[in-house]
């Protein structure tokens, strides 16, 4: 069937400690459950897209946007807004209430870029709830990768990194280069009494995320999505605040992958992503015997083929679980 313009449910579900987080449903009540775990942190389910990466004839689609991001409440571009409950751990029990709160018993879990780390964490936290696992642009937010993509890709995009830093610099916190991590000090800005420091921050961040991933993507392009600055600054005050806690991952989910033996996985992950190089996904997989690695060679941090082959791994399973 063809995916419709409109959700066929969608809701907000209280979970405690003043948040409530958005839900949707797509697809058919009675068909394979599968849970779409969006990026960013703070990505959101932008115009639905995701749904069309699943059979909707014979699939049962959820999608949600995380604590203080998109249409969930509160919302984190307004300051007055405390990160203290906004962690993994908080967005795992979200998860799971969601489940419960659907009546679901267990479901196939896609999540994509960071949605791929609290994927993972959510199904460590809960393999018995996991059919399989569809994981697109792996990563699993450990320090390196984090270092890697906000310090290391800097000799990749020299100019581009030497402006972010400057920035950091001159912004009067006393981070200087090669004294304390990048990402703590946009963190500090990200979180900094006055507004214009933070929408300054945050319109530099969202130039080195365009930046990152441009190799693979067919070269810089702005987001559009960063002309909405409550977008913008939800987004980088989101990513600044888990990335320079290693996405509170301790121990880091590459040491607890004997909870997922057993669990069907595909591990779809473009050669050219500089963002988050393959090593990642390799790793994963190599400690993961039931995962699959889909290497694209042409794509980055997501592209046209990529996405095909994510909806493949989800039609497989689906017509596994469903026969």
């Amino acid at each position: 069937m063809q995916a419709t313009e409109q959700p066929s449910r969608c809701g907000m579900l209280d979970v405690g400690d003043g948040q409530s987080v958005y839900w949707e449903e797509w697809g058919v009540r009675d068909g394979v459950p599968a849970l779409y775990v969006h990026g960013g942190p703070g990505g959101t389910l932008g115009a639905s897209g995701y749904r069309h990466r699943f059979d909707l004839a014979r699939t049962r689609v959820v999608g949600f946007e995380q604590r203080g991001c998109g249409r969930s409440t509160p919302h984190v571009s307004d300051p007055a807004v405390s990160l203290a409950t906004n962690d993994t751990a908080h967005l795992v029990a979200d998860i799971e209430g969601l489940r419960e709160e659907l009546g679901i018993e267990a479901w196939i879990v896609n999540g994509v870029s960071w949605g791929s780390t609290l994927a993972l964490a959510y199904a460590q936290a809960h393999p018995s709830r996991i059919l399989g696992i569809v994981l697109f642009a792996v990563t699993t937010t450990s320090r390196a990768e984090v270092d890697w993509i906000t310090e290391g890709v800097g000799a990749i995009f020299p100019e581009a990194w030497d402006r972010l830093a400057s920035h950091a610099e001159q912004a009067g916190i006393g981070y200087r280069r090669g004294h304390g991590r990048l990402i703590e000090a946009y963190a500090q800005l990200m979180a900094f009494p006055d507004p214009a420091v933070r929408d300054a921050a945050s319109r530099e961040w969202a130039m080195w995320e365009d930046t990152h991933v441009s190799i693979g993507a067919g070269g810089f392009r702005r987001d559009p999505r960063w002309d909405d600055a409550r977008f913008r600054l939800a987004f980088s005050g989101l990513t600044t605040h888990y990335w320079s806690h290693d996405g509170f991952c301790d121990p880091p989910i590459l040491q607890r992958m004997e909870l997922l033996h057993g669990i069907p996985a595909t591990l779809i992950h473009g050669r050219r992503d500089i963002s988050s190089p393959a090593v990642t996904a390799w790793g994963l997989h190599h400690a993961w015997p039931e995962s699959t690695l889909v290497i694209d060679e042409g794509d980055g941090h997501g592209g046209a083929s990529m996405l095909e082959r994510w909806r493949a791994a989800n039609e497989d399973l689906a017509h596994r679980l469903a026969g």
